[in-house]
């Protein structure tokens, strides 16, 4: 790391969270556990509060004493309320390589005079951004234009891991099972009743019930129903289109829920293999099952076969590969109960950080405590930058 030999500079961390996803609130509470987590013997943080309209506010460096870390939950929403207003540092990370070397870039409006004034230049960024404008490669690529270090995938694998169909199609194009779906546009479910009534038709003939229906660029469950019938096939597809405009229908399994933890860049490591408990107040892993349901449970490492564990931890490690993912990824897979199949569900490739979240707690089962775990993925994200550094821009 950046600060080795050296016992006076601190690595200087910059933490992004919240963003204009629908997972904004699982964002805050991801980034509340990492801050509780860094190590301030090693690391300076700066907060970069984006709200759900994509306005980025400067929440002011955190307080990593201990007993005085900040609160970035308590502060995005002091900062964001209507009441804030025009005095609430408004910041920005430009595309420019040369300005970012200067620092984030804090915004001032004054008699209509706009002016930028850089504040300390940070070392690498921590994008604890889940779904859309944060996990799906929009925020990668603004990091790539500015030349910053970050941790977690880069644009391809961020872009290709979030859209379910592109990710599945890949997966089995190098040998992974992966459930069959049927995926739609919402401009042709919103076309005429004709087109729906034929759309209903042919998932009904394909997929049959019940089934899941998802948005396709969408995390942590949201927008995602059970329909056991037409009329709530129809309101689940109407549900999922509030959410993206690719949708996809698959036919529900009676599952095992089963997850693994890759960890590294050009030669990742998988995590044991945790199993996820669904409460009997939740028909599936559902939004509230996993973060307001206290019935969840988890089994790390799961009550499975040891050459099961072994076939998923090589095919987590496989689909890592595939999307050429870096630093992390949590891979989903389903097992059917009734048959013993096993399926690759989907890749996170900003997982869930939460006090719940199934990342750190298999990491920490693995041997990998949660505050090493940001240390290692601190370090993987300068490695990665420094390698990508040395490719020539010119000709010679």
């Amino acid at each position: 790391m950046s600060n080795k030999g050296s016992p006076y500079k601190k690595i200087r961390v910059g933490l992004i969270l919240g963003g204009r996803s629908a997972e904004h609130d699982v964002s805050l509470v991801s980034a509340k556990a990492v801050l509780n987590a860094i190590d301030p013997a090693k690391y300076d943080v700066a907060m970069i509060g984006i709200t759900r309209e994509g306005r980025w506010l400067s929440l002011g460096d955190a307080q990593l004493a201990a007993g005085e870390k900040s609160d970035p939950v308590a502060l995005m929403e002091q900062f964001s309320s209507p009441k804030a207003g025009a005095a609430t540092a408004q910041t920005a990370l430009l595309p420019d390589p040369s300005a970012s070397k200067r620092g984030l870039a804090e915004i001032s409006n004054i008699g209509g005079s706009v002016s930028l004034q850089f504040g300390a230049p940070v070392d690498v960024i921590f994008p604890v951004l889940h779904g859309p404008f944060g996990e799906d490669g929009t925020m990668q690529g603004l990091l790539e234009l500015a030349n910053v270090p970050y941790v977690g995938c880069g644009v391809l694998a961020s872009a290709v891991g979030m859209d379910k169909v592109t990710a599945r199609e890949i997966f089995k194009q190098h040998g992974l099972p992966v459930l069959e779906y049927f995926a739609l546009k919402r401009k042709d479910w919103e076309k005429d009743p004709e087109t729906k009534a034929v759309l209903l038709d042919r998932i009904e003939a394909e997929m049959g019930y019940p089934s899941f229906v998802k948005p396709v660029n969408m995390g942590s469950s949201v927008g995602i129903s059970k329909a056991r019938n037409r009329q709530e096939l129809a309101e689940a597809i109407n549900t999922a289109c509030r959410y993206d405009r690719k949708i996809m229908v698959e036919k529900a399994l009676n599952p095992r829920e089963l997850e693994v933890a890759v960890l590294g860049n050009d030669e990742p490591a998988a995590s044991v293999v945790g199993e996820i408990l669904i409460s009997s107040k939740s028909d599936f892993y559902s939004y509230t099952a996993k973060y307001q349901d206290d019935e969840v449970g988890f089994t790390i490492p799961a009550d499975i076969p040891a050459e099961l564990s072994d076939r998923l931890r090589a095919m987590a490690l496989k689909a890592f590969e595939a999307l050429d993912c870096a630093g992390m990824t949590r891979v989903d897979f389903f097992q059917d109960r009734d048959t013993g199949e096993v399926f690759l569900n989907e890749v996170n490739t900003i997982p869930g950080f939460t006090p719940v979240s199934m990342y750190p707690m298999m990491w920490e089962k693995t041997g990998l405590p949660y505050r090493e775990l940001v240390d290692r993925l601190i370090e993987l994200a300068l490695a990665r930058h420094a390698d990508k550094n040395r490719n020539e821009l010119r000709v010679q």
